[in-house]
């Protein structure tokens, strides 16, 4: 454990070469020509140009990667989150050259990554699902499965993620719409136009398990977060723990995921998302081989270093010299992410940022991916930082964060603070009366 080489850009970038440090290890970042300036890039060891302002030039250049983590004698590859973390191609490669993947084995990302095999491989080691389709690859493929599954229903590209693609479907003159889209969609950006349907939970909550592991068949969940609120199915505000939820489901949820994983050999890091609602319980959604943007909020509850354990997971180490034997957590965290967009019609907004300033508080935590000065450019995620509040309870949380957004001096772009502080404030969140389909 000497040298890692940090595939990614901005906030995440920061937050691995922190953990790097934090263990002793040394960092290579890498940047693009439009990232030259950015924050993590001075933070590093050591910083390469991997390429020009596209992502495709750059952080998604498979070749590039693997040979400046080579040239600079690293001995493994973090992936960050996006970008490469879940290309199983690229991991076999980083093993094949004898460097560490810090993330799981290419084998869980390939298995996983697919949506429809994962369901198959997980459903008969007891993993909840809702009922679902085989894969559609027509319109009268869908129609088939309507009468199978029946209304409602949603179609989802089975290679994909984050909502990209997805279809609610409520009545049959509605199918051919929703294949046109969807298919099309889910070619574009997954390169594949197969779907898949699975039985619609109305006004669900969108619950997600954190777990580490090690390559030694040791498993442990560290607790849930609640990712409920969610624009055009994105995350937008993430909390733990969830407020809404029995103690005892959320328990019992919890022992049957974490034996699912220890039963199947899961590695590293992952997180298994699921939907609930009040007449189903918990029900799969898909497991995410990969940090998550959301992890801060475990780890505030928890005071676990969650990258950190990464990385030495990823190394060999085990479980029991990683974690402490008894993970307890304590108080709430709220988590908002701060993106560069305008915040009544949800366009990118670029520009330079002439002011970029978060207030320092003891109870706030600033994950950002820019600093003042830098350009907000068209090539990437505009995702300008992430606004981490911690407190005893949801309420102060609530008040913390909605005081550090309100405080923020953000000049040079438009900003979805005002879209989030509304959120805050709404009378549903405020009570916890709310589900993913809230808008």
């Amino acid at each position: 454990m000497k040298k890692v080489l940090v595939a990614n850009r901005g906030a995440v970038a920061s937050r691995v070469i922190r953990a790097l440090d934090k263990l002793g290890m040394q960092s290579v970042a890498i940047y693009s020509d439009a990232d030259a300036g950015l924050p993590y890039v001075g933070q590093a060891t050591q910083a390469l140009r991997i390429g020009g302002p596209s992502a495709q030039e750059s952080y998604l250049d498979q070749d590039a990667i693997l040979r400046a983590a080579i040239d600079q004698g690293c001995d493994g590859i973090h992936p960050g989150y996006g970008f490469l973390s879940e290309n199983a191609a690229f991991a076999r490669s980083v093993e094949a050259s004898g460097l560490v993947f810090v993330g799981p084995s290419a084998h869980w990302i390939a298995l996983l990554g697919d949506k429809i095999r994962a369901r198959e491989y997980l459903q008969p080691h007891g993993m909840p699902m809702l009922r679902s389709s085989e894969e559609l690859n027509s319109l009268q493929d869908l129609e088939q499965a309507v009468e199978q599954i029946g209304l409602p229903l949603l179609l989802k590209p089975s290679g994909g993620g984050g909502g990209i693609g997805m279809a609610p479907i409520h009545a049959r003159d509605q199918l051919a719409a929703a294949w046109e889209r969807s298919s099309s969609i889910s070619a574009k950006a997954f390169g594949a136009s197969s779907l898949y349907a699975e039985q619609l939970a109305v006004h669900p909550r969108h619950i997600e398990f954190q777990f580490l592991a090690d390559r030694h068949g040791n498993v442990r969940c560290l607790f849930e977060r609640d990712c409920s609120v969610q624009r055009r199915h994105q995350k937008v505000i993430e909390e733990a723990p969830a407020a809404a939820i029995p103690a005892d489901t959320l328990q019992a949820i919890t022992t049957r995921l974490e034996q699912i994983m220890a039963e199947v050999g899961y590695d590293v890091i992952g997180t298994v998302e699921m939907l609930y609602d009040g007449e189903h319980g918990f029900n799969f959604l898909e497991v995410n081989t990969r940090l998550q943007v959301e992890h801060a909020v475990t780890e505030e509850i928890t005071g676990i270093d969650i990258v950190a354990a990464q990385i030495r997971l990823a190394y060999g180490q085990r479980l029991d010299q990683v974690l402490p034997a008894d993970v307890a957590r304590q108080g709430h965290a709220i988590e908002a992410r701060v993106y560069a967009e305008d915040p009544v019609r949800f366009f990118p907004s670029c520009g330079v940022l002439e002011a970029f300033e978060f207030p320092v508080r003891p109870d706030i935590r600033v994950e950002p991916s820019y600093g003042p000065g830098n350009r907000v450019t068209p090539y990437y995620d505009p995702l300008l930082a992430k606004v981490i509040a911690r407190g005893p309870d949801r309420a102060a949380c609530i008040a913390s964060l909605r005081e550090a957004l309100s405080g923020a001096q953000v000049q040079g772009v438009k900003t979805n603070i005002p879209f989030v502080l509304q959120v805050l404030d709404d009378p549903d969140f405020l009570a916890n009366r709310y589900s993913t389909d809230k808008h």
